[in-house]
């Protein structure tokens, strides 16, 4: 591969929420790798150490940007807060240029109260929790998406991820509300696809399964049959191997793909969306 095709997308600006760690993170280096100027977003500073995965938000951002040669910045803000989101793709802008890709990463069940690592039972979530799941994986997704796709239609060009789940598409009596609120996602970007195919835009969703991620680990008694890393689709992805579809929604190969959820779970399901 000549190096000119791996800076496929040489000066293009790529906003990656929820990228202080795990799969965001990994989300973030990918694109810088191709070449991205990358602004990493977080809701803490200190995010990136809660298990383990950094120090601090700036700091990532600096390692990233140094490791591959490209600009960066770390942008914070709660994403529940239409105030923060604008702020944040505003400074995005001020400190980048205009995005080209955004990758929507934040979201999952952390925000709840309820016991780790499946708050959201079907019967016995608390309110609370119902609303924060929502918020924190919905609501984001909208709000994010509705700020960045109105900059990418005036000027007819853009790729828009978000980051679903393989949750969203089987039932789950320990994780109700979240695989409720990841459906929803995986629907609401099929609808912003739609939306934005007169503009070149595209919109699709990544659904990992089982990645292991600091937290993932952190947070779980794991089969260490299902650490393997070769041999067998029947374990827990590494994080490289998600991260790395990320390449192919924001690059070449998928110029004219959008509307589209792929699962990346080594076929723990194999029927049709």
């Amino acid at each position: 591969m000549s190096t000119e095709n791996q800076r496929c997308l040489e000066g293009q600006v790529a906003l990656i929420t929820g990228a202080g760690r795990g799969l965001g993170r990994a989300f973030a280096e990918n694109l810088a790798r191709l070449g991205c100027s990358v602004a990493i977003h977080g809701m803490r500073e200190a995010g990136p150490a809660e298990y383990g995965e950094g120090t601090t938000l700036t700091e990532t951002a600096a390692q990233i940007g140094d490791s591959f040669q490209v600009p960066s910045v770390s942008v914070r803000g709660d994403l529940t807060v239409a105030a923060d989101v604008e702020r944040v793709v505003e400074t995005t802008t001020a400190e980048l240029g205009p995005i080209d890709v955004l990758v929507h990463n934040a979201g999952g069940d952390i925000a709840a109260a309820g016991g780790k690592p499946n708050p959201n039972d079907a019967v016995m979530i608390k309110e609370e929790d119902v609303q924060s799941v929502i918020d924190r994986n919905l609501k984001t997704t909208i709000l994010i998406c509705q700020q960045v796709a109105r900059r990418m239609m005036e000027r007819k060009t853009g790729r828009i991820i978000t980051i679903s789940s393989i949750a969203a598409f089987r039932g789950n009596a320990n994780s109700a509300i979240y695989s409720t609120a990841k459906a929803a996602v995986v629907e609401y970007t099929r609808c912003l696809a739609e939306q934005l195919r007169p503009y070149d835009i595209t919109a699709n969703s990544l659904a990992p399964g089982d990645t292991r991620t600091g937290r993932y680990l952190g947070t779980r008694e794991v089969d260490e049959s299902r650490l393997a890393t070769s041999g067998t689709l029947d374990r827990i992805a590494q994080v490289d191997e998600v991260a790395r579809v990320v390449e192919f929604f924001a690059g070449p190969l998928g110029a004219f793909v959008t509307g589209q959820v792929l699962r990346v779970d080594g076929g723990s399901q194999i029927w049709a969306a």
